[in-house]
């Protein structure tokens, strides 16, 4: 079980309450080194499912696990900047995004029991909307726009990301929706 993956995918959720409570301590770069510890637990999710398959080390807990990690540090980064921004677009953005993550988790498990998980696998679009996400998150958590005197403008372009993402979200939703429905409202 303690296969190199996993261990890089137990990382990922341990980094979750250190990433946050460095957000919210009192000092300068408190943001900044929080967003750094997120792109790390972000770059652990590529890193880990690499290794997986590369060392032949893909586990039943590996393949259970990396997800629900994944959902745990998004959902905790998606909250600090509802509490961050406290705008309605950015909160819808994060509504949407949870909820998808949700919805996709329940259809994909259903749809598994029912032995038909290989028409709900992640698509490519499920991949774009990822790295937006990630991105976005990681520009809204460091709240840079200036670094070194040079504007970077990183806030904006999270801002801009996030909106992406949520579009590709919706979308993915629906196209898995739309490849599991004659199984659902089967009788």
């Amino acid at each position: 079980m303690w296969t190199i993956p996993n261990i890089l995918t137990t990382l990922r959720v341990f980094l979750i309450p250190i990433f946050v409570i460095v957000y919210f301590l009192d000092w300068q770069w408190a943001h900044q080194t929080a967003a750094l510890l997120f792109w790390l637990a972000a770059i652990t999710d590529w890193f880990d499912g690499y290794l997986a398959r590369r060392l032949g080390q893909t586990t039943a807990f590996g393949a259970f696990f990396d997800p629900v990690a994944d959902k745990l540090i998004v959902c905790a980064a998606l909250l600090m900047i509802i509490h961050h921004y406290d705008t309605v677009w950015i909160t819808v953005s994060a509504i949407l995004l949870m909820s998808r993550e949700i919805f996709v988790s329940a259809l994909r498990e259903w749809m598994a029991e029912s032995g038909k998980s290989a028409e709900v696998r992640v698509s490519f679009i499920g991949k774009a909307k990822t790295m937006a996400q990630m991105l976005a998150l990681i520009g809204l958590l460091s709240e840079l726009e200036v670094f070194m005197g040079i504007p970077i403008y990183w806030v904006t372009l999270g801002k801009i990301l996030l909106a992406i993402a949520t579009v590709l979200s919706v979308w993915s939703m629906l196209l898995y929706l739309k490849a599991a429905w004659k199984h659902l409202v089967a009788e």
